[in-house]
């Protein structure tokens, strides 16, 4: 996971990188919103919350289950 620097801290889109036997993901994780297009279009990894490492494939869906993790880490970077 990258420092926090002193840039807005924005809610983060989710992604994911894990899919279940049907292709539907397990969950989707927080990343950085501005390296979403740049991971679908070029092919590069995003560092989710979490500090899972992967390249974007799918966005979720309102309802979409979140990673725990990424959920904890986020809520802990609202409250400072």
């Amino acid at each position: 996971m990258e420092c926090v620097s002193t840039d807005t801290l924005v809610r983060p889109d989710t992604t994911t990188d894990e899919t279940t036997d049907d292709d539907t993901p397990k969950f989707f994780h927080y990343v950085k919103k501005n390296k979403i297009a740049e991971s679908a279009v070029m092919g590069t990894h995003v560092v989710a919350l979490c500090g899972e490492v992967f390249p974007v494939t799918r966005s979720a869906k309102p309802g979409s289950p979140v990673c725990p993790e990424c959920k904890k880490v986020y809520d802990g970077l609202r409250k400072e």
